[in-house]
C-alpha cells in the first residue's frame, strides 16, 4: 500500500456544510466548504482511494439527516464511501447501503443494542466498521456526548469474531486539534484484534500519518484525516 492510499480524507457534514469540530464539541464548529459534493470530487481528483463521510447532525439526533447529500456524493465519485453518523437501526443502515455506500460505521448501536447490531452484521457481511470513539480511555457514544465505563479494547473484543470489515478508533480528545494521532492505543488495538483498525483523530501533519503508516504491519488499515487537509498541512495532490 502506498502512502496516499493509507490516507482516508474526511467529510464531516453539519447543516449541509463541510465542517470540523474541536475535540468533538458541537458548539466549536468551523466551516471549510459550503458543498460536500464538491469536496468529495476534489478528494477523488487528488488521488484518494476512499472517503470517510460523517453526518454530525445524524450523530446527535440518532438518525441520518443528510441523506440527500450522501446520495449526491455517492453518485458523483467512483471511489468507495464509508459513512457514519446516526446509524442506530437496521433500517437506517440498509437505507444508506442501498444508496451505494461501501461501508458503514456503527458505534452507539453496537454498544446499546447488540441484538440489532448482530442482525445488521449478519445481513451485510464485511460492510460494517465498528466505531470506537474514546474519551479519557473509555468508549463514548451518542455523538460523543455520553461516556461509558468500557475500554476500547474490551468493546472491540466483543465483536472481533463477527464478519465485520474492521474497527475505527477515534481519540475524541485529539479530534480537530492536530497534535498527532494516538499511535500507542491504535497499535495496541491492532495488535490484539483479528480485524484491521482505522485510526482517527489528531493528525496534524504528514509526519503524523507516516508514524501510523510505519505500523501498518500490525493491522492498521489507514488513517482518517480531516482538519490537517483543510488547513493545508497535508496536500494530497503532492504526496
Amino acid at each position: 500500500m502506498i502512502l496516499k492510499e493509507f490516507i482516508i480524507p474526511a467529510i464531516d457534514i453539519k447543516d449541509g456544510k463541510v465542517v470540523r469540530l474541536y475535540k468533538g464539541e458541537f458548539d466549536k464548529v468551523k466551516i471549510y466548504n459550503e458543498n460536500p459534493v464538491d469536496m468529495a470530487k476534489y478528494f477523488e481528483d487528488a488521488g484518494a482511494k476512499h472517503i470517510h463521510v460523517v453526518d454530525l447532525d445524524g450523530a446527535l439526533e440518532g438518525l441520518p439527516k443528510n441523506i440527500k447529500i450522501l446520495e449526491s456524493i455517492v453518485r458523483s465519485v467512483n471511489i468507495p464511501i464509508e459513512f457514519g453518523g446516526g446509524l442506530r437501526s437496521f433500517e437506517a443502515v440498509k437505507a444508506v447501503l442501498d444508496l451505494g455506500v461501501e461501508r458503514v460505521v456503527i458505534g452507539s448501536l453496537a454498544y446499546q443494542n447488540p441484538e440489532e447490531f448482530y442482525k445488521i452484521v449478519e445481513s451485510f457481511p464485511s460492510k460494517v466498521i465498528v466505531g470506537i470513539d474514546a474519551k479519557d480511555g473509555k468508549v463514548a457514544i451518542k455523538g460523543w456526548t455520553e461516556k461509558t465505563e468500557v475500554s476500547p479494547l474490551e468493546f472491540a473484543k466483543k465483536y472481533d469474531d463477527l464478519d465485520i470489515f474492521g474497527f475505527l478508533f477515534t481519540d475524541v480528545s485529539r479530534d480537530g486539534v492536530m497534535i498527532g494521532a494516538n499511535v500507542e492505543v491504535t497499535v495496541e488495538l491492532a495488535k490484539n484484534l483479528k480485524h484491521p483498525v482505522i485510526a482517527s483523530g489528531g493528525v496534524g501533519s504528514l509526519e503524523d500519518v507516516i508514524k501510523l503508516y510505519e505500523k501498518r504491519e500490525f493491522g492498521i488499515f489507514g488513517v482518517v484525516v480531516g482538519k490537517a487537509i483543510y488547513e493545508g498541512k497535508i496536500n494530497l495532490k503532492e504526496i
